[in-house]
């Protein structure tokens, strides 16, 4: 697939559909790293006659950092879509309009401040639009790096 076919794949997708797609990843996302954090933290030494209430502190802080992504996931994603829409452009600017509202409306709502929801916000305005402008760079080479090998690997065992 070259680089036109891959992004009418991408505009046939709904807004809402890539809005649910980022908040599930991020849910999915969140939940794991919530269960690696717990066996970090919080979870005191299960003994065999009372694991419940290891197992419920450890849910309880899987679902946490889930919901914690999931909302994330899916601002970033639905910012960012209406933002193009509305722009009628797709540049590094939706993406980082999209990082400042999520991170400043997850983050400024947890933290309580206004200064943690600018700081946050301008952390992942910064990050989304330098990674968008670095996959820019990347496809207007021509180069589309792939993670698996398409072409077959030579046999060095046959001349």
């Amino acid at each position: 697939m070259d680089i036109e076919e891959l992004k009418k794949m991408e505009d046939e997708e709904s807004s809402i559909m890539k809005t649910m797609k980022g908040a599930t990843t991020g849910f999915v996302t969140g939940t794991v790293w919530g269960m690696v954090v717990a066996t970090w933290h919080d979870v005191p030494r299960v003994e065999r006659s009372i694991a419940l209430p290891g197992l419920i502190r450890t849910l309880k802080m899987m679902g946490n950092h889930g919901a914690t992504f999931a909302a994330i996931g899916g601002i970033y994603m639905g910012v960012e879509q209406l933002t193009q829409k509305q722009r009628m452009k797709r540049d590094y600017i939706n993406g980082a309009v999209g990082g400042f509202v999520a991170g400043a409306t997850v983050f400024g709502f947890k933290g309580r401040s206004v200064s943690s929801a600018m700081s946050a916000g301008g952390t992942f305005a910064a990050t989304s639009a330098i990674l968008e402008v670095l996959g820019i760079e990347k496809r207007e080479t021509g180069r589309v790096n792939y993670v698996y090998t398409r072409e077959k690997r030579p046999n060095p065992n046959v001349n």
